[in-house]
């Protein structure tokens, strides 16, 4: 179970899982010579680096802002509470979905540092050793219906949830070596209640970016392959925890 516990600092404060260490240290927030820069494919608008602390391989992000803006303002985001900052919010939607046992990797730490009226942020999460992404697999022209099944039924299980992703894309969903699939990158996520209009929403977003990648034609046979076993699989899936009349 997360024990989140908030640790003040001289700059601002860390979010963090008293049960998986006593105290927050923030040497592990620092892109030290022990970290290395993930892979372009890492997927979000943060800056990704993979580091290994005694609580286990790990995953920090540093917030960055995306679109226009970021021309202008790359990391900087307007103060309006602790408790309402980017790394706060994620850490503590992350610790519901984790407590609810769907697929996310574990919170660890999250800090803010604020210097008048803005602040800037970074989030620490547990790594999911040997995964690929979903962008990867399919370069690697490495999906099939039985993958397809498996993405549906975790999709489901978040919208069922009530889960609304900001970005789902195929980056942001990942598979582990033993063929697990994995949701990440919750910046901006909230839960809301479960509803079609926002969950096709979200689909629609996913296959935008799978289009983006030109899944056609690096796999021409995607759709029947891929996506539509998808799509019957999510389906399938929400209408069979809808009959059970639960999540």
């Amino acid at each position: 179970m997360i024990k989140a516990q908030v640790q003040p600092t001289a700059t601002g404060a860390i979010l963090f899982d008293a049960a998986q260490m006593p105290v927050a240290e923030e040497k592990w927030f620092q892109q030290s010579t022990d970290a290395h820069a993930a892979p372009d494919d890492a997927g979000g608008r943060g800056s990704v680096y993979f580091l290994d602390a005694p609580f286990g391989a790990c995953v920090l992000r540093h917030y960055r802002r995306g679109g226009f803006v970021s021309n202008f303002n790359k990391e900087r985001y307007l103060w309006s509470g602790r408790n309402r900052t980017r790394a706060f919010q994620e850490f503590r939607l992350l610790a519901k979905l984790h407590e609810a046992g769907l697929p996310v990797p574990s919170p660890l730490m999250a800090r803010y540092t604020r210097r008048g009226l803005v602040y800037r942020a970074d989030l620490i999460t547990g790594q999911i050793p040997g995964s690929r992404t979903l962008a990867v697999r399919l370069a690697a022209r490495d999906l099939d219906a039985a993958l397809a099944i498996r993405v549906g039924r975790m999709l489901a299980g978040f919208h069922a949830h009530g889960l609304w992703h900001a970005d789902l894309n195929a980056h942001n969903i990942l598979v582990d070596a033993g063929g697990k699939v994995w949701l990440i990158d919750f910046d901006r996520c909230r839960l809301r209640k479960p509803a079609m209009s926002w969950q096709q929403g979200n689909l629609d977003r996913l296959l935008r970016s799978l289009r983006k990648l030109k899944a056609a034609k690096v796999l021409p046979e995607f759709e029947s392959v891929f996506w539509h076993p998808m799509l019957a699989a999510y389906h399938r899936s929400l209408s069979d925890r809808y009959a059970r009349g639960g999540r």
